[in-house]
C-alpha cells in the first residue's frame, strides 16, 4: 500500500453499547500508541456527547465530520479526527443500553464501510468496536459476528479468528456454530489451513520457529481412539501434513495440557478446534486487555474482545484497554498484511 504511517478504519460498533465510550477513550491516548492515522465510521454527534467521559486532565480530542466518503488527499488536523457516517443510517430510536434494530443496522453499515474503504485501498487497517449479534438479527442480517461479515465482504474462504495477548496467538478451526456443528466441520483440510494461517503470522512477526500446537477436540486427545477418532481421522493427518512442509507444528495435544502451557508461554500459537475451547482459556486470563484479529483477509482486522456490556453503557466506566491494543496490534501488523494474505490465498 506504500503508506509510511498506517491508516486505521475504526468501527464504532453497537451505537448503544460501549464501542462509543472505548473508542472516545482509547483515541485520546494515541500518543501512548505506534503511529497512525485514524479514521472513525461511525456517529459524529454520538462521539461528540462521549466526549464528557473523558478525564478533564487528558489532553482533549475533536472529531470533524468527513460526509460519507473518505478523501486521504484532506490533511488530517492534530487532535482532530475525522469521521465516516454512513447516509443511511440514523440513531434517532437508539438509547444506550437499549436493544434495537436501529442500532444493528448502523453496527452493520459501519463494518461495511470499512470493507468499502479497504477495497480501494484507502486505509490499511480496519479495527472493531463491539456489536450485538441479537441487534444485527432485529436489523435483519443472519450474519453470527464480524468475522463472517468481514469474510463475505472480502470475498475470503480461509480466515481464522484469532485471540492474541502478550505475543501469543490462540487460532480456532470453528467459532460461531453449535458445538455440535462445529464437530462435522473438523477435518483435514479445516485444521491444515488453520496451522498454515498460524504459521503465516508467526513468519509475519519473525517468530516462523515457534512451535504450533494443536489441540484435540476429545478428552486426553482420543487416548488412541477411545474417546472418539477425530484426531486420527482428521487432526493428526492434517498435522503431518504441515510437518511434511516445514511448519514447526505439534500435536494433537490434550487440550488440558495445549492451553497452560500456552499461557505459560511455551507455545505462542496454539490451534483450538472450537469457540470455547480457545475463549474460555483466554478470557480467563486475558478478558480486559485481549484482542480478536481476523487472519486472511486483505487487510488486518483486530478488535476488542469483550462485548456490547448493555449494562454499563453510557455511564463513562467502560475500559478502553481491549481497544487500546487492539489499535496497537493493528499499527504494527498492518505494513505486514499484504505478505500474509498472499501467501493465504496461493
Amino acid at each position: 500500500m506504500g503508506r509510511s504511517i498506517p491508516v486505521l478504519a475504526i468501527t464504532m460498533g453497537d451505537p448503544a453499547g460501549i464501542g462509543p465510550e472505548v473508542c472516545v477513550k482509547a483515541l485520546a491516548r494515541m500518543k501512548e500508541l505506534p503511529a497512525f492515522r485514524p479514521l472513525v465510521i461511525g456517529d459524529i454527534d454520538l462521539l461528540k456527547n462521549t466526549l464528557k467521559f473523558l478525564d478533564p486532565k487528558e489532553k482533549m480530542i475533536d472529531f470533524s465530520f468527513s460526509g460519507s466518503e473518505l478523501d486521504p488527499s484532506v490533511p488530517q488536523e492534530e487532535g482532530t479526527i475525522p469521521v465516516i457516517q454512513p447516509p443511511d443510517v440514523t440513531l434517532r430510536d437508539v438509547s444506550p443500553g437499549k436493544l434495537s434494530a436501529a442500532a444493528g443496522l448502523a453496527a452493520v453499515r459501519y463494518i461495511q464501510t470499512a470493507i468499502e474503504l479497504a477495497k480501494r485501498d484507502l486505509i490499511d487497517g480496519i479495527v472493531t468496536a463491539p456489536i450485538n449479534k441479537e441487534a444485527i438479527h432485529l436489523a435483519g442480517f443472519n450474519y453470527p459476528g464480524h468475522t463472517e461479515i468481514l469474510a463475505e465482504g472480502f470475498n475470503v474462504k480461509h480466515y481464522s479468528l484469532v485471540l492474541s495477548a502478550e505475543g501469543k496467538f490462540i487460532f480456532h478451526v470453528t467459532t460461531h456454530i453449535a458445538l455440535r456443528q462445529a464437530l462435522n466441520l473438523i477435518n483435514e483440510e479445516s485444521v491444515y489451513h488453520q496451522i498454515r494461517l498460524a504459521y503465516l503470522l508467526s513468519k509475519a512477526i519473525g517468530a516462523e520457529d515457534s512451535p504450533i500446537a494443536v489441540a484435540g477436540v476429545n478428552p486426553h486427545a482420543g487416548e488412541d481412539g477411545l474417546f472418539g477418532d477425530e484426531e486420527i481421522v482428521y487432526i493428526k493427518p492434517a498435522v503431518l501434513l504441515a510437518q511434511s512442509e516445514g511448519i514447526p507444528v505439534v500435536g494433537p495435544l490434550p487440550a488440558d495440557v495445549v492451553f497452560p502451557r500456552w499461557a505459560k508461554g511455551q507455545y505462542r500459537f496454539c490451534v483450538a478446534m472450537y469457540h470455547d475451547q480457545g475463549h474460555s482459556v483466554f478470557k480467563s486470563i486475558y478478558f480486559d486487555s485481549g484482542v480478536n484479529i481476523t487472519v486472511g483477509l486483505p487487510v488486518i482486522r483486530t478488535s476488542v474482545d469483550h462485548g456490547t456490556a448493555f449494562d454499563i453503557a453510557g455511564k463513562g466506566i467502560a475500559n478502553e484497554q481491549s481497544m487500546m491494543e487492539a489499535i496497537r496490534l493493528a499499527a504494527l501488523l498492518g505494513p505486514k498484511w499484504p505478505f500474509i494474505y498472499a501467501e493465504a490465498n496461493k
